[in-house]
């Protein structure tokens, strides 16, 4: 027999419908339990009350019920068709009964006892005397109906104010969702490209930290759609003059007429496509640590630097520079690993760019005074930059007047925007040292134990 698909049934939870279904439900269970209690206290009340009555008339009709041989002789009014009155004689002789539609078994038990007679249960009374036994009996429905009748009193008010209870419920819960009706709207009236903060003004408690949240949210989208901008305008603007530079070269390329032309064209070739790869490695690397989620850890800052110098060091050999760890404290700073790498890789790699041949490039890791933190130091023996030129270094594609280096123009860029993710202080000087340019990078200290500041101030022999 194959089996039936079940049917997935897509039910709509509102905040709204389930507090008002909860607190009106809650409304009645009160006002059951109130009857219930009502009711119970009531009954208890009337046993105490009938009780006592049944009490008073058994002694009173204990020595003034007369004598007679015949049930139907001279009677006590008992007050109501309910109660019912037997008299026995010492020999267990009925002189006399009530008139009434109860007919209790012929026997008396002294005291109060509970008797049941033709699926009904009465409470029974009876007391003895030297001679005469007086029973007097009740009805319990009658007490039932009292109690009953004094519970519907009690939620009677309860019931006919449910309608305007009902609408107080449905005021507050509306008034206190109102909020979150607002945020919805906001959010829901929004453009595709709008991420401006939500407001958080007037919220309850249970709501504004969701809606921080979608705000610190919607500044991580804003980023990354700033990021993503920026890339595809600087990538509009800076691969227009290479390619068109690329195009040219293979005309010429495809021109040439001899083994040495062709040789020059092939090597200008070469270096544009080597210029055009560096630029769109380097956009792609500003543009990933512009969108990034910046997640710090405690990594070494003096490891980081020799593993970049190790890298690097046969490629300032080939320009016979001098490429050094000039200071290795050993300290440790809160960051990406990945992302330091890229900040020490492009301050070295400007630094030997722009060196000329037979230079200096020294490279410092120094443990921070006071409160902690590093210091990164790279100071060359190149040109510098004119403290004029300091500031507009840092922007995008900017290059230095009169620098005969090549370059994309975003070194400098990335360096500063790893550096603000990092809360780290980025500051350009020149180098009293070896007199060119001097690049600092001041870390916040690392939380926790700062690392021990170690002496070696060792500097390797130039390759």
């Amino acid at each position: 027999m194959p089996k039936v698909p079940k049917v997935k049934v897509n039910v709509s939870h509102s905040l709204r419908g389930r507090l008002l279904w909860f607190l009106l439900a809650a409304i009645t269970m009160a006002a059951l339990a109130q009857a219930m209690i009502a009711y119970r206290s009531a009954l208890h009340d009337a046993d105490q009350i009938f009780d006592y009555h049944m009490q008073q008339m058994a002694l009173a009709l204990r020595s003034g019920a007369p004598l007679a041989n015949s049930v139907h002789g001279p009677s006590v009014d008992p007050g109501n068709d309910d109660m019912v009155v037997q008299v026995w004689t010492p020999d267990g002789i009925q002189v006399f009964r009530s008139i009434s539609r109860a007919e209790l078994p012929q026997r008396a038990v002294l005291g109060f006892s509970n008797v049941k007679a033709k699926g009904t249960t009465y409470r029974v009374f009876s007391v003895q005397t030297s001679n005469q036994t007086v029973q007097i009996a009740q009805d319990m429905a009658v007490r039932k109906r009292m109690a009953g009748a004094l519970a519907l009193r009690t939620v009677g008010p309860i019931a006919m104010m449910a309608p305007m209870l009902m609408l107080v419920v449905w005021w507050v819960v509306s008034g206190s969702l109102a909020p979150v009706s607002r945020v919805r709207r906001q959010v829901a009236q929004r453009q595709a490209d709008d991420l401006s903060p939500v407001s958080e003004s007037d919220l309850p408690d249970e709501v504004k930290p969701l809606v921080h949240e979608l705000n610190l949210l919607f500044g991580r989208v804003r980023t990354a759609f700033d990021a993503q901008q920026h890339f595809v305008a600087d990538a509009a603007h800076e691969l227009r003059s290479p390619l068109a530079a690329l195009k040219l070269q293979v005309l010429s390329l495809d021109r040439a007429e001899d083994d040495a032309a062709r040789a020059v064209a092939i090597g200008r070739l070469t270096a544009g496509i080597e210029r055009a790869t560096r630029l769109v490695e380097q956009l792609l690397v500003l543009a990933r640590q512009e969108a990034a989620e910046a997640k710090l850890e405690p990594v070494s800052l003096t490891d980081l630097a020799k593993r970049t110098l190790g890298d690097m060091v046969n490629g300032a050999a080939t320009r016979e520079i001098d490429l050094g760890l000039h200071q290795a404290d050993e300290v440790q700073v809160r960051g990406q690993a990945d992302a330091l790498l890229v900040l020490l890789r492009n301050l070295i790699d400007n630094a030997v760019k722009y060196t000329p041949p037979g230079g200096t490039v020294d490279v410092s890791v120094r443990a921070g005074e006071g409160e902690g933190g590093a210091m990164l130091v790279v100071e060359d023996s190149g040109p510098g930059i004119s403290p004029e030129e300091r500031e507009r270094v840092f922007s995008r594609f900017y290059r230095v007047p009169g620098s005969t280096a090549t370059g994309s123009g975003l070194g400098l860029a990335i360096i500063k925007a790893i550096a603000e993710r990092h809360g780290a202080t980025l500051t350009l000087d020149q180098s009293e040292r070896l007199g060119g340019l001097l690049v600092r990078v001041a870390f916040p200290p690392a939380t926790g134990k700062p690392a021990a500041k170690g002496a070696a101030p060792a500097k390797p022999p130039a390759a």
